[in-house]
């Protein structure tokens, strides 16, 4: 509950004029008025607690207008007063702590934003990183793939080309040899004499 500043100001001005006549009379309210004007000059909670405090004002306000010689309403009166007075100074340490709690969340919830933001931007960058190396990993796949793919290429034209070479070579053997047993014909058939008999024809080298 929180009571307009200008109508706290009045109130507790007309509820000291009591307290400021009685206070010589009855130490307790001048021991109690000061722990209120304590919470009053404070500037961290002068702002908070103001029914507590308007409270206490009252309390002790009643308790300067008992009779210091009344033995009967007084320690009542200063019961009261002092368990207001106990109570405002409760009611400031806990809104000063509710103040410093609210503080410390806002604190943690900007820790915890900028926390994600920096997972995000790591996430973001070990994701491209992976990104890249499997990129260059691919294209190296495809580089081997493509080399293999040459080698192969090349080794089956060495072999067509040695295949060919050894059927060239072979033909030019069996020319040779066709020609040698022309030509030994041919000479038998002039000398009269019996042609030799064909060599046998060896391995293919």
């Amino acid at each position: 509950m929180k009571l307009p500043s200008i109508a706290v100001i009045v109130l507790s001005a007309l509820l000291a004029l009591p307290h400021a006549a009685q206070a010589a009379d009855n130490p307790d309210v001048a021991q109690l008025g000061q722990r209120l004007q304590a919470l009053d000059a404070d500037p961290d909670t002068r702002n908070v607690a103001a029914y507590e405090r308007l409270q206490a004002r009252q309390a002790i306000a009643a308790l300067a207008a008992v009779p210091v010689r009344s033995s009967k309403d007084l320690p009542a009166a200063l019961q009261v007063a002092r368990m207001r007075v106990e109570t405002a100074e409760i009611a400031a340490r806990t809104a000063l702590t509710r103040r410093e709690v609210d503080r410390l969340d806002r604190e943690r919830s900007d820790l915890l934003v900028e926390a994600s933001r920096r997972d995000a931007a790591r996430a973001r960058q070990e994701a491209e990183r992976l990104r890249i190396q499997a990129q260059i990993q691919a294209e190296e796949a495809a580089r081997l793939r493509e080399q293999a793919d040459a080698d192969a290429a090349a080794r089956q034209d060495a072999e067509t080309v040695l295949d060919d070479v050894a059927g060239a070579q072979a033909a030019k053997l069996r020319a040779a040899r066709q020609r040698e047993a022309e030509l030994a014909r041919r000479e038998a058939e002039l000398t009269g004499a019996t042609p030799p008999p064909p060599k046998p024809k060896g391995k293919r080298p």
